[in-house]
């Protein structure tokens, strides 16, 4: 097995990349980072109030200049945000620097897996379906134009997925 220096986990909202992160992390000995979890370390506060007071424009900069100095790193596994794919210059970054993992789920599973846990700004409404499907169309290019893998989670358990990853590597 050639274990590349950095691996990114790409995908929408709800494939897994967070447990699927640290899994894959634990077991390929690298540092686990979610880059949600540093933009919140780095402004003391949470995604929804960044999307509250600067809306998705003011989130997505913050998030591409996390994006850029994590993919940076050496020996990480990278947990990006579902929308991380929309910046350009974040895109480039990702796919020059690791191995870029684009974990695909299907919207049905996305709607089961969002239904509990943390809060998720662009979730507001009521038609979280219709979200849900509106930016998978919107940005399934943008993860399969970066992925080295492709690897579906609908209805799989972490370790599967990590599994998977390990054995393609």
């Amino acid at each position: 097995m050639i274990q590349p220096k950095n691996i990114f986990l790409i995908g929408p909202m709800g494939a897994g990349k967070s447990a699927v992160g640290r899994e894959l992390a634990r077991s390929l000995h690298l540092q686990f980072v979610d880059s949600d979890d540093e933009i919140e370390a780095r402004t003391g506060v949470d995604i929804s109030f960044i999307f509250e007071k600067e809306g998705e424009a003011g989130f997505r900069k913050r998030e591409a200049v996390v994006i850029d100095d994590l993919s940076k790193r050496d020996g990480v596994v990278l947990a990006t945000g579902g929308g991380a794919v929309v910046d350009p210059a974040s895109r480039s970054s990702l796919g020059a620097r690791g191995f870029v993992v684009y974990l695909r789920t299907s919207v049905a599973q996305q709607l089961q897996r969002t239904r509990r846990g943390r809060e998720r700004p662009m979730l507001v409404g009521d038609d979280h379906e219709e979200v849900l499907a509106s930016l998978m169309e919107t940005r399934d290019a943008m993860y399969n134009e970066i992925a080295d893998l492709i690897v579906d989670t609908d209805g799989q358990r972490v370790q599967v997925v990590v599994d998977e990853i390990i054995k393609s590597l």
